[in-house]
């Protein structure tokens, strides 16, 4: 067991709620955050003594101070809130691209600055941000998806100038085969995407929770953009 807290915004299910579990199995402990303080305490609880969910919607900035003011001190952030959205520009929703660009660039930028008197200011400390391979890989109705993860690669590299010593990284996940919203995909689906990999194989969520881990904890790498892809990008 460690002296280290670890927060992971989005942290009650999917990759998020995996990467909790692991931070907690390397001794650290953790706060994570999700939408439901009921469903955020009913996870914690799942996980142990060592766990304390938060409330908290990043898509609603202005709350964003309020909800984490219980939060004391931590060594590490990982900001993997996401929302999926099919929006393209011929039937454009400005709410649907408003919610998530505020939820990505406004919300993520928000935490951080909402918890810098309580991030350790030394290079132990690491912040890890989510974006996604629609930055480089679009698709039907990714332009706002796409737009918003370039836009965390940017965010990153500006984040990391201005917080050194802190370091500031961020990953981009292809498809991650056996998370909830893939491994739901009726028989077949990713059979086309596995060929598209080198290996003939899709990412996994460990593989994510691992990359995450390094970036939190490796001093050397600030400022840096990873793909997660099984190496989807250069076939």
């Amino acid at each position: 067991m460690t002296d280290r807290t670890i927060l992971v915004v989005g942290g009650t299910s999917g990759i998020g709620l995996e990467i909790a579990r692991d931070t907690i199995a390397r001794g650290d402990s953790v706060v994570l955050t999700g939408r439901d303080q009921a469903h955020a305490d009913e996870v914690a609880a799942s996980l142990g003594d060592r766990a304390t969910g938060v409330a908290l919607d990043i898509s609603e900035p202005e709350a964003i101070a309020g909800h984490l003011a219980g939060v004391g001190r931590i060594h590490g952030l990982v900001l993997a809130a996401i929302e999926r959205d099919a929006n393209s520009v011929r039937e454009y929703s400005i709410e649907r691209a408003r919610r998530l660009v505020t939820l990505k660039l406004v919300g993520y930028t928000e935490v951080i600055h909402t918890m810098l008197d309580r991030l350790d200011p030394t290079v132990d400390t690491g912040i890890v941000l989510f974006g996604g391979r629609a930055k480089d890989l679009p698709y039907p109705g990714s332009t706002t998806v796409s737009t918003i993860n370039g836009g965390v690669e940017g965010l990153t590299m500006t984040l990391a100038l201005e917080l050194a010593p802190i370091r500031v990284n961020a990953l981009h996940p292809g498809i991650i085969g056996d998370s909830p919203f893939w491994a739901s995909k009726p028989e077949g689906v990713l059979d086309g995407y596995k060929s598209r990999t080198p290996g003939g194989e899709l990412a996994t969520m460990a593989d994510v929770v691992d990359a995450t881990q390094f970036l939190l904890r490796n001093r050397g790498i600030s400022g840096t953009s990873i793909a997660i892809d099984r190496g989807w990008r250069i076939t």
